[in-house]
This record gives C-alpha cells, structure tokens and sequence, in this order.
C-alpha cells in the first residue's frame, strides 16, 4: 500500500492564500465520512515552506499538495494540476536560503531521506488574487468559484487516490494544464 500525505498549503489568515487549506479540511470531512482511505494522512494546514518541508514529507511514497497560485493569466478559481517534474528547471542548489519546493525536495533526496519522486508528486494548485491581504475570507471572485472548483478538485483527488490503490496511469483530469515555467513563478 502506497503511503500518500496529502497537504494544504497556505496561511489561513492571508485571504485567497488558505484555499489550499480550506480544500483539505473540506476533502478531509468528506473521506471521514466514506470511511477514510487506506495509507492516507492529511495535513490540513502547512504555512512552511523550504527546509521545513523536510520535516513532514519523508516516508512517504506519493504527496498531493492543494495550494494557491498566482500565474497572472487565469482567472480567480480556475486551477491547474502538474507533477514536480514540471518544476524541474527551478532547481538551484547553490544556496539554502529561501528554498523553493523542487529545491527542497531534491535536497531532502541528497540528504538520503526517503522523498516521493517527482512524477509521485502531484500539486493541484488554485489561480488566486490576493495573498497578502490579513483577512480569513477568501476574495468574491474566489468564493464565488469556491462550490464549483471544490467538485473538480475533489474529483481529480479520487482519482489519484485510485491510482494509489491500483498503481495505473491515466491522463489528468479536469484541470487546465500550466505551463512550467508559470508554475516555477509562482
């Protein structure tokens, strides 16, 4: 059985920037309600980043994270779903400070700590508006978007989670693809 953290990024208290958060608990209340999944943790809310990282993800075999997004060409709600190797070209070990994501990971990896390969890392990542403002309400535009993007992403969670349990491989689903070199800006 393949061992899957599932993690929401974000700060719950900077706007549009808890909605991976906010996605967690929501997924979280509705596996409770089907009994759970076998091999799943889930880690509501995470505001680390960088090295930090590398005190929740080794031992796992695959990370789902929910976090936000800010490409500056899609719409508040629209999401987009890509694995680490996508992030591939960020990766810079010339310094340890301010790690990005790939970064971290890849440092974890060398350091000899057990870290799901990029292709098992699969970020769902929300297009937001503000992430700087104090508030623990997410923007209209977002909460207007909030129902539908909650059905989607639930929907491709699923399906990851399937594959966990059968180890198959299909195409993504719903989600828009995103460019790269995007996801490595925001």
């Amino acid at each position: 059985m393949l061992k899957t953290l599932l993690l929401g990024m974000g700060n719950p208290i900077l706007s549009d920037d808890a909605v991976g958060v906010r996605l967690a608990g929501e997924f979280r209340r509705r596996l409770e309600s089907e009994g759970g999944c076998p091999g799943l943790t889930i880690q509501e809310e995470c505001s680390l980043g960088g090295l930090n990282l590398l005190d929740l993800v080794p031992g796992f075999d695959r990370l789902i994270v929910l976090d936000s997004i800010r490409t500056g060409v899609g719409s508040p709600g629209s999401w987009y779903a890509f694995t680490a190797e996508s992030l591939g070209e960020t990766l810079h070990l010339d310094s340890i400070h301010d790690l990005n994501f790939a970064t971290a990971m890849e440092l974890g990896r060398r350091l000899g700590h057990k870290i799901p390969p990029d292709r098992e890392i699969h970020v769902l990542a929300v297009e937001i508006d503000d992430d700087r403002t104090f508030s623990e309400t997410m923007t209209p535009a977002l909460e207007q978007a909030y129902p539908v993007l909650v059905e989607e992403i639930w929907a491709e969670l699923r399906r990851l989670l399937r594959l966990a349990e059968s180890a198959e491989t299909t195409a993504w689903g719903g989600a828009q693809a995103l460019d790269p070199a995007a996801a490595a800006s925001g």
